[in-house]
């Protein structure tokens, strides 16, 4: 099935952090920007059995990052994280960036995907219910 994609925004701290969720029939497509919108790093993840115990779900990613771009962690967590909770393949693409942005803005800007990413979860959770 094909939905329409869902928009979502937060903005905290003085950064704006942006995404659009598209489901693809069971996969879904993620895309997150903030700052100046680019793509820096795209991670595919698929979720399987956890390898510690095989009741739980977890997921493998591959990552693909641009020179120079730091999104590489954060865009393979993010997309583990949903492929695991979603149990789907799940693609991420994401671009954030502010310039002279201080370690501390660096954590505030993370925190402002996370709180994001639960979001695009639960939504994804109520809308297949």
């Amino acid at each position: 099935m094909n939905r329409k994609p869902l928009f979502f925004q937060i903005e905290r701290d003085g950064f704006k952090v942006e995404a659009l969720c598209h489901q693809m029939g069971s996969d879904y497509l993620v895309s997150i920007w903030g700052g100046e919108a680019h793509i820096g790093a795209v991670a595919m993840a698929q979720s399987r059995d956890s390898l510690q115990d095989s009741s739980k779900r977890s997921a493998t990613a591959s990552v693909f990052c641009y020179v120079g771009h730091k999104e590489d962690q954060l865009v393979k967590e993010v997309s583990e994280q949903m492929a695991s909770t979603l149990d789907a393949k799940v693609t991420v693409a994401a671009g954030l960036h502010w310039d002279n942005l201080a370690p501390e803005g660096v954590v505030k800007v993370t925190e402002n995907v996370n709180l994001l990413v639960a979001d695009i979860i639960k939504a994804v959770r109520e809308d297949s219910a």
